[in-house]
């Protein structure tokens, strides 16, 4: 497993805003992620269903070192 980390505004301000998100539901989405997409800022999106999400799917965008997550959100629009 890699070394995941989150950024300070991951910590105060997304979760802060989403509360009902879990870190472990972003880790596990960036071991199994559905797809994979490189932004045009480098950054990548992850996304992935999460069964303790009323099976929704989960986005979380993780820095180019695909370790360093800053945000995370419920994927209202994602088609698989």
């Amino acid at each position: 497993m890699r070394n995941y980390q989150f950024t300070a505004y991951f910590e105060f301000e997304v979760l802060r805003r989403r509360a009902y998100l879990r870190k472990a539901w972003c880790i596990r989405t960036l071991e199994s992620p559905l797809r994979i997409e490189r932004q045009p800022d480098g950054r990548f999106r992850f996304w992935a269903s999460v069964p303790e999400f009323c099976g929704r799917y989960l986005g979380v965008i993780t820095l180019d070192d695909q370790v360093t997550i800053p945000n995370a959100f419920p994927g209202r629009g994602f088609k698989p």
